[in-house]
């Protein structure tokens, strides 16, 4: 083998194996959607994983539901991050989380608007009116597969008159945007 080819075998050999190298110590975020993420996690904090892709600088953020664990490549520590939700009909509308702070649905698929809501005049409380709401709104992510729903809409209407009023006068509204995996 010539000199110069020998040399650039070398140089070729070495680039490679840098790269295998650099590669192998990359951190793998696994999601819940089944795809695996290579980079370098900054880091994993109660409602976010924060990380940057392999040669690029910039920061992007990971909504802790959309990742099930972590994998360190230097030290090959696994870190779970959060156990995959599972909706698979109406009747699985309690295992539905609803989500406060829009970074936590990063990773996430957006879906559908969804509606939760108590009938004008009703025998509740306000508070009773609240979570009849918010049940119905989970009954209806669940029934179309989503495991997460994002509050947009939070109001309660107050029917009584001015000299008062009680029970079945305060309607409660929800609306959300129902969001999954995939």
């Amino acid at each position: 083998m010539a000199t110069g080819m020998k040399t650039l075998f070398i140089a070729a050999t070495v680039m490679a194996a840098s790269t295998l190298t650099a590669n192998a110590q990359a951190d793998s975020i696994y999601l819940h959607n089944g795809e695996i993420v290579g980079g370098k996690v900054l880091k994993v904090s109660e409602k976010t994983v924060t990380f940057t892709y392999v040669d690029e600088d910039a920061q992007q953020t990971l909504g802790k539901y959309a990742v099930a664990r972590v994998v360190f490549g230097k030290s090959k520590r696994v870190q779970d991050v959060s156990d995959r939700i599972i909706v698979r009909s109406k009747e699985d509308w309690e295992n539905v989380i609803v989500i406060q702070n829009t970074d936590e649905v990063a990773g996430l698929k957006r879906r559908t608007e969804l509606k939760g809501k108590t009938r004008q005049i009703n025998y509740r409380t306000g508070e009773g009116s609240d979570k009849t709401a918010l049940k119905k709104l989970k009954m209806d992510a669940a029934e179309n597969g989503c495991p997460f729903v994002f509050i947009t809409t939070d109001k309660d209407i107050d029917r009584k008159s001015d000299d008062g009023g009680s029970w079945g006068q305060v309607q409660s509204i929800k609306k959300g945007v129902g969001y999954a995996y995939n």
